[in-house]
């Protein structure tokens, strides 16, 4: 069919139009700027076309999950589609951590594989994987496109379904024979986003109702809220409620709040953590009662009526028993709520909650936490942090103070390990005018420390990475020491790790060390004022631990508030007895186990 118009002008400059050329035209028009990928045989028909569409930035990865956890920081930091392109068997099942994560996560994504050629689908030609099959129950949706014809429409389906609703991974796999095959038809425009059903009137009243009558009320906002965030201030103003955001919703609601008490959860704040075991209502606005969040579920809010605002409609019930259930997105739910509002008087509700608040001492001594909560104290309120998983994950969460939502990605519902860094150069690229700074661990960072390359090749300047280094896999070491009788099997990484400022400097990204609280500040300083995406490795104690803690099983008015004390040794004799063992001959350690 014969295009007109500008559209149609450079189409006939790019030649004859084929399945290929039009996967761009279709993204290209969807207002899709970047997407990130890695090229293969089975995809480089979309790779040649790519050539003719300028208008795409394509970044490459240096792996195909670095590159699907890029697009994931892109979507994570801007809340618009993140786009991935891999080839087929490898480049397409490498992306299914990042689909599974982007799942879990409510990320809009849309991954774009390459798969054989029709005839060879099923006979298990070379690099032939069977992507729909293998993704299906980690995607919202996915599509094997037979007819090129199709290829258009079913992107411009795919786009809308990965941002409509629950956001969620999209996979579109393309066999090479319709890449190749001549297109004919028109690129389809933009679908309208659907608009989200509005809650039953009655529904609000009775939320209304339940607020009003309550003497202990806790609003608790998840990552289902990260949009809604003006609302849902609004609304706690209005009735004058404390509010708790999950890790997920970090941001949501202004840290600098007095009436904000932290996160909820395994290693939430005390006071999130108390308000929810003593509140009489708790209003949960876009959120999925998450097991780290809950606890033993017995015990989860076991004196309040529930109310559960929630969009997917199977989230609702799902975990938790809802007194309440609002079938809305937060944005609408928040601002119908504050309609008709009271403030509440809950002054022995509020002087209860400041006194668990004062529960919470910063950290005083050197160690992972007080070299996080120094490093996270630097970022401004648009810059933005990733995190890896791990303990200096829940030390960031604890520490970091974000005044606006979309400042914090990190992997909360699959815990992925190395998914900081490529998340932090995803959110880099969608805000080159902010720093995107990622706290990492050594074993973490090393899973994506390739993505390295990525910061060269494009000279991206705004990314600043600081690995936390305490030589272990820090949160099983910790889970072994309180729970396997201080059995620690494979977790010790300090006899193998890497020179982490050389490792960065063979990519000619400049490093920076501390290793006490005395050299941290300078160290920061230099770090951050390098005009360059730079390294901070921060060298601190092997043994502490991340708390407060709620132990596996648990509810959450049984949380741990303290690290318990060691009273067999302390942490300096015991790195001073690590060392001697670590440079034990073999022999040696033989008659010592012996004796």
């Amino acid at each position: 069919m014969e295009q007109t118009g500008k559209q149609g002008q450079q189409d006939w400059q790019r030649g004859e139009m084929t399945g290929a050329k039009a996967l761009w035209a279709t993204l290209a028009g969807h207002g899709i700027s970047t997407v990130f990928g890695y090229p293969g045989g089975a995809i480089m028909p979309v790779y040649d076309a790519l050539t003719f569409y300028p208008e795409v930035r394509h970044v490459l990865g240096r792996h195909e999950q670095g590159a699907i956890h890029a697009a994931e920081g892109w979507a994570k930091a801007t809340g618009e589609l993140g786009v991935c392109i891999a080839t087929s068997g490898p480049g397409a099942t490498n992306l299914v951590t990042g689909l599974a994560d982007a799942m879990l996560d409510s990320v809009p994504l849309l991954a774009i594989t390459g798969n054989v050629a029709q005839h060879l689908m099923g006979t298990d030609a070379f690099q032939e994987a069977d992507i729909t099959g293998i993704t299906m129950p980690v995607t919202k949706h996915n599509y094997v496109v037979r007819d090129v014809e199709e290829l258009p429409r079913v992107l411009a389906e795919a786009i809308r379904i990965a941002r409509s609703g629950r956001p969620g991974p999209v996979l579109v796999d393309i066999p090479k024979d319709v890449q190749l095959a001549a297109f004919a038809g028109d690129i389809p425009t933009p679908h309208a986003r659907p608009q989200a059903p509005d809650p039953s009137p009655e529904s609000i009243e009775a939320a209304r109702e339940l607020l009003r009558n309550a003497k202990k009320p806790v609003l608790v906002a998840g990552g289902g809220s990260l949009d809604a965030s003006e609302e849902i201030t609004a609304l706690a103003h209005a009735w004058g409620l404390p509010v708790i955001t999950t890790l997920m919703g970090l941001g949501v609601y202004p840290a600098s709040d007095p009436r904000w008490l932290g996160m909820p959860g395994m290693h939430g704040s005390v006071a999130a953590n108390r308000a929810i075991s003593e509140c009489d209502v708790l209003l949960a606005v876009g959120m999925r009662f998450d097991d780290r969040v809950t606890g033993r579920v017995s015990g989860f809010a076991p004196h309040a009526k529930i109310i559960h605002v929630e969009l997917d409609a199977a989230e609702i019930g799902k975990i938790v028993r809802t007194h309440l259930p609002v079938r809305s997105d937060a944005k609408t739910a928040a601002r119908l709520l504050t309609q008709g509002a009271q403030k509440l008087e809950l002054s022995e509700w509020l002087t209860q909650i400041e006194e668990w608040k004062g529960r919470t001492v910063p950290p005083q001594h050197w160690g992972a936490a007080y070299a996080v909560g120094q490093v996270t104290a630097r970022l401004r309120p648009d810059d933005i942090l990733s995190s890896d998983v791990g303990q200096h994950q829940m030390l960031a969460a604890q520490l970091a103070r974000f005044e606006k939502p979309r400042k914090w990605l990190n992997s909360g519902g699959l815990g992925t390990m190395g998914f900081g860094f490529p998340a932090a150069i995803g959110a880099a690229l969608a805000r080159p005018d902010v720093v995107s700074m990622v706290v990492a661990g050594d074993g973490g960072f090393q899973m994506t420390a390739q993505e390295l390359a990525t910061l060269k090749m494009y000279d991206i300047r705004n990314v600043k990475i600081c690995i936390v280094n305490n030589s272990y896999l820090g949160m099983v070491r910790q889970w072994q020491e309180l729970f396997h009788e201080k059995r620690y099997s494979e977790v010790w990484l300090g006899d193998s790790n890497p020179d982490f400022l050389k490792l960065a400097g063979a990519y000619d990204v400049p490093g920076y060390r501390a290793s006490s609280a005395e050299e941290l500040p300078a160290a920061i300083d230099a770090w951050l004022r390098d005009p360059k995406s730079a390294l901070l490795e921060v060298v601190v104690p092997h043994e502490h631990g991340v708390f407060p803690m709620v132990p596996a099983g648990a509810a959450l008015s049984e949380m741990m508030e303290t690290e318990p004390v060691r009273t067999d040794i302390s942490a300096e004799a015991a790195e001073v007895n690590e060392a001697a063992w670590q440079e034990m001959t073999e022999q040696e350690a033989e008659e010592m186990n012996q004796a």
